[in-house]
């Protein structure tokens, strides 16, 4: 019997619509260090999903999430 029990995650696309979001890059102009973000169209705020640290890390972003990441845009 365990005490903890693991959580289905709901899809990521319900989570973030792409009508409604858009992925993009988030970049600190100081460090460097890259995050992969949602940002709302209408709003312009932007929800934080993980932190890049490498290609590997990109290619995990756009395979969960169905995001063609050639094309993302960068934001400082």
């Amino acid at each position: 019997m365990s005490l903890f029990k693991k959580r289905n995650a709901a899809p990521a696309s319900s989570l973030f619509p792409a009508e409604q979001y858009e992925p993009v890059i988030r970049s600190s102009i100081c460090t460097g260090e890259k995050t992969a973000c949602f940002r709302n169209r209408e709003t312009g705020k932007v929800h934080e999903v993980m932190v890049i640290r490498g290609s590997g890390d990109l290619k995990e972003f756009g395979a969960q999430y169905g995001v063609d990441i050639s094309n993302l845009q960068t934001i400082y």
